[in-house]
């Protein structure tokens, strides 16, 4: 008997150690890869099923070779009885491989019915990864701000007219979660660039699916589920005192498992009081309970301090761009952040046809702004969630996608605004208890009418209120409780797809959308409220057509933006910013994007080299917009480039080392509604330049240098629109010198 067991044993070992068992993920999102194929001699041995994962019988070591659509081939000697991670990297992407999610219908961008552009991890990678400033505004359509570290501007088509700080008029999401709160702000500046590894953005109105907003739609997507085990460190310095280290390590738990990272980023800033520090906590977990549910969960802590130098007019940029707006350093002119944000999704297969995916968020927020001329402070705290249910089925014997959900979010605020001694809060002026409340329902019907012809039918039904309870008025103002209710609004939104072929094809699309004021907006800082702001409501029309085709990409779209109750800014002799409803704007556009793979091989020494154009026109003026005896209308639209021109080359070598340069054109930007004051034209060129390489299929190594700003140009990156006293100019740094490393390894 003894002999028997032992015998058996034996085997056991024996047969395990004969095992070859692999795990197979994208290098760039740790995804498993399905269905990659393991060769050997010529031989096909297997393929890795869902999970990424693949056994081969073999009591001898073997060359295996691995292929799978879109990425790139690889090689690897492995022994009997060994486990091993591999990490496959995708080939240089056409549109016709490219899938995206937006519209809450997973489809090929070549079937989107919408402009679409997607921000990769490789796009980010391109630049010195401290903001994501410049990764974004490689695309079309889309220009993000900076006007000092970490205080960010988003404009899609020209969406920042109403945003002189802060992210407005667009929707952030972050893993499928409400990342703008109820008020229609959004603390994009509380993210580390590491807590996103892609992000698509949906230019123009998206109300049908996603709520309020004319500018558009950011899905921020952070690192995925993880396969086996990965620990890494990174470390960046360059000019001005910037510092940046990040330390991460993700495990495989089952099938399932977690990713963790610590982010900790500081600078002293080009100009005078512009210094930043943040500290980033991120820990995600990704549970498969079965074939049915999977659960994801998001916890994201994050500490931000950065000051703000303020707006500088022409007599002061010229004296000295580097200094600080008169009071601001007396004042500490700065914000303090700190946030925590904890979510938790669901996704539910019911059948292979039906399925749900719910998620919900907690967040809280402890908010204080010292400025010029006052002291701001706020705790806040907020809850929402959002779910959608989606059905694949036939309609008269033709494919039919039905999509159908609400979202919800509700935050509450203690809101109080002193005065400002010399950086300390004073005597009280005003106190209020603030209450924001969002939420719509939404449904899509995608139909295809022919293998070739889709037809898109969404609407949504939105409601929206602000709430303020005055406590305290020092000036002797009426307190109590204000409500603004918004009217219902119905947004519809109408789309065909025509597909030519597998690689080519066009859509069009008539869309409306609307944009509540924020309670910024509402609220001001001086202490009076605006309760009588209307929303922006608008109707878009688009028309585009995509290629994706061997090496070339071609993106071209053309829309028309007619805008009524724009919502302007201006700034009363106290300094203090002011809004209202400015008649109604003409936005005409065009938006092109080319890419074109120069040479891609897998055995030269020049492994990839890409070049890529992307052209943005915005013909913006002021269709009817009078204020007082000023009659601005046909002006063109305050804070908006009509031509912008970014070019990109892409060099990658089979040693490891890379090169990539961008240079962006921008046009001059009007400054007032006026015209009478323009920023000038300028040329902003960036480089970087590094090696990377892995080791044994288990260690990662890059290093990297790069330059920012090469032509050394004067310029703002986020100019103050109709600002009092001509404070226009917010100067961005010159040039500038980074460079870094980074360690991965494979466990």
């Amino acid at each position: 008997m003894n002999k028997i067991l032992t015998l058996f044993l034996f085997f056991l070992c024996s047969w395990a150690n004969a095992q070859i068992v692999l795990k197979i993920a994208d290098v760039d999102s740790r995804e498993p890869l399905a269905n990659v194929r393991a060769s050997a001699g010529g031989e096909l041995l297997g393929r890795s099923d869902q999970r990424g994962e693949m056994r081969i019988s073999s009591s001898e070591s073997l060359l295996l070779h691995f292929e799978l659509e879109g990425y790139e081939s690889m090689s690897r000697e492995v022994g009997p009885g060994k486990e091993l991670t591999l990490l496959m990297a995708k080939r240089i992407m056409n549109l016709s491989e490219v899938t995206v999610s937006a519209f809450e219908s997973e489809r090929p961008i070549l079937e989107q019915s919408s402009s679409i552009a997607v921000v990769t991890e490789q796009d980010f990678s391109r630049f010195n990864e401290t903001s994501i400033v410049n990764s974004f505004n490689t695309k079309p359509g889309v220009r993000i701000e900076e006007r000092a570290p970490a205080s960010y501007r988003i404009s899609i088509r020209g969406s920042s007219l109403r945003a002189p700080f802060g992210v407005r008029n667009v929707k952030v999401y972050w893993n499928e979660v409400p990342f703008t709160a109820p008020d229609g702000t959004t603390a994009l500046n509380l993210l580390d660039l590491s807590n996103i590894r892609n992000a698509e953005v949906i230019k123009g109105p998206s109300g049908s699916i996603y709520g309020a907003g004319n500018g558009g739609v950011v899905n921020l997507h952070s690192p995925a589920n993880p396969v086996g085990g990965r620990l890494s460190a990174d470390f960046m310095a360059g000019d001005f005192g910037m510092s940046r280290y990040r330390l991460g390590i993700s495990q495989q738990v089952g099938n399932g498992g977690f990713e963790a990272s610590y982010v900790s980023q500081k600078s002293d800033g080009y100009r005078e009081h512009s210094a930043m520090d943040r500290q980033v906590f991120q820990l995600g977990g990704f549970f498969d309970v079965s074939a049915k549910q999977e659960i994801r969960t998001q916890l994201l802590v994050s500490d931000l301090d950065y000051q703000i130098p303020g707006g500088l007019n022409a007599d002061q940029l010229a004296e000295d761009p580097t200094q600080a707006r008169p009071g601001s350093v007396g004042q500490n002119s700065s914000i303090a952040q700190q946030s925590v944000f904890a979510s938790i999704g669901h996704l539910y297969r019911f059948s292979s046809k039906f399925k749900n995916s719910t998620t919900l968020y907690l967040n809280t927020n402890d908010f204080e702004n010292p400025f010029i001329l006052d002291y701001k402070k706020e705790l806040g705290f907020g809850y929402g969630g959002r779910t959608a249910f989606t059905f694949d089925g036939k309609l008269a014997g033709k494919d039919l996608r039905l999509i159908a959900g609400g979202e919800y979010q509700s935050s509450l605020t203690d809101a109080q605004n002193f005065g400002n001694r010399a950086g300390v809060a004073d005597t009280v002026r005003f106190a209020d208890k603030l209450r924001a409340t969002q939420g719509f329902l939404f449904q899509q019907a995608e139909w295809n009418l022919s293998e070739d012809l889709m037809l898109t039918i969404a609407l949504s039904e939105n409601f929206s209120s602000l709430e303020v309870d005055r406590q305290i008025d020092a000036s002797g103002g009426t307190t109590g409780l204000q409500t603004r209710k918004f009217d219902p609004i119905v947004v519809p939104r109408f789309a065909v797809n025509y597909q030519f072929n597998t690689y080519s094809g066009v859509y069009g699309s008539i869309s409306s959308g609307f944009s509540p004021p924020t309670i910024d907006e509402v609220r001001t800082n001086e202490g009076s409220l605006n309760l009588d702001l209307e929303a922006e409501k608008g109707v878009n029309y688009e028309v585009g057509y995509r290629l994706g085709k061997g090496k070339l990409n071609l993106d071209l779209t053309a829309f028309y933006f007619k805008l009524d109750q724009t919502i302007t800014t201006y700034t009363n002799p106290q300094g203090v910013v002011l809004f209202r409803n400015a008649g109604s704007t003409d936005q005409k556009g065009i938006e092109a994007a080319i890419d074109y793979a120069l040479i891609r091989s897998q055995t030269a020494f020049v492994r990839d080299l890409k070049i890529g154009t992307a052209f943005t026109g915005n013909y913006f003026t002021f269709a009817n917009y009078q204020q007082g005896d000023n009659d601005f209308s046909g002006n063109d639209l305050t804070g908006v480039s009509p031509n912008t021109l970014v070019s990109r080359l892409d060099l990658r070598t089979a040693p490891g080392f890379y090169l990539n340069f961008t240079h962006q054109y921008v046009d001059e930007i009007p400054l007032n509604d006026a015209n009478t004051v323009y920023q000038d034209a300028y040329n902003l060129v960036n480089t970087r330049f590094g090696w990377a390489r892995s080791f044994a299929g288990k260690w990662e190594l890059e290093a990297f240098a790069g330059v920012d700003n090469l032509l050394n140009e004067s310029y703002s990156l986020g100019n103050d629109l109709n600002p009092f006293g001509g404070r226009y100019y917010q100067p961005a740094p010159t040039r500038n010198w980074y460079g870094g490393v980074k360690v991965g390894f494979l466990y």
